[in-house]
């Protein structure tokens, strides 16, 4: 039986893109499979009381160049084709909601593919639905259905409960990975979870 793990991410996150380019890789390597958990992270910023790192490195400024220069090193280290969002940020609510409803229809790789390299490749608009529909029909999926099912009631809870579950089990940014109910934080991690994965 394969070993599991855990990616919780937000679509807005763009260490988030970087992790979910580098998990096929680690996937081949340990045989593990992942599991992909669609997590709001403006609500978890809330939840926990956290910021995102232009707010809370605001104030300082050296801090804040050098989690760019680490950004930038991650992205050219392992060549990942990265471009800047320039909307960032952006309102991800709706393409979250829109990845329980791919979750529920059996498509949720494909359309996590398709809405990162958007976000992370293109410079799209994702918080515009006619954008995302566009996208999606792109990448053959069916966005008509995608987008319905977005908006069901049911979908729009999971969020949120996925969004609280991660809270509770101690989360508070993404990307965040569970090993069992090892936790681990940040795309630098990324070793750490082949590492336990890799245990006998």
């Amino acid at each position: 039986m394969a070993k599991i793990f855990e990616f919780l991410f937000d679509f807005g996150g763009p260490n988030s893109y970087l992790a979910h380019k580098m998990l096929p890789d680690l996937c081949a390597r340990t045989g593990a499979e992942v599991v992909y958990v669609p997590i709001l992270l403006g609500g978890l910023f809330k939840l926990t009381n956290n910021q995102a790192p232009m707010m809370r490195y605001a104030e300082t400024p050296a801090k804040q160049k050098y989690e760019m220069l680490e950004f930038d090193r991650f992205v050219k280290a392992h060549a990942i084709p990265f471009k800047m969002n320039p909307r960032f940020p952006l309102n991800t609510l709706h393409v979250m909601r829109g990845a329980i409803a791919a979750q529920r229809l059996a498509c949720l790789a494909s359309y996590a593919d398709a809405v990162m390299a958007a976000m992370w490749h293109d410079g799209a608009d994702i918080s515009d639905p006619d954008v995302v529909r566009d996208v999606l029909d792109k990448a053959s999926l069916d966005s008509a259905a995608l987008l319905a099912l977005a908006d069901d009631p049911q979908v729009k809870a999971e969020l949120i409960a996925n969004t609280e579950a991660a809270a509770k089990r101690g989360a508070f940014g993404v990307p965040t990975f569970f090993v069992g109910e090892e936790m681990f934080w940040g795309k630098e991690r990324l070793g750490q979870v082949e590492a336990a994965l890799t245990k006998s």
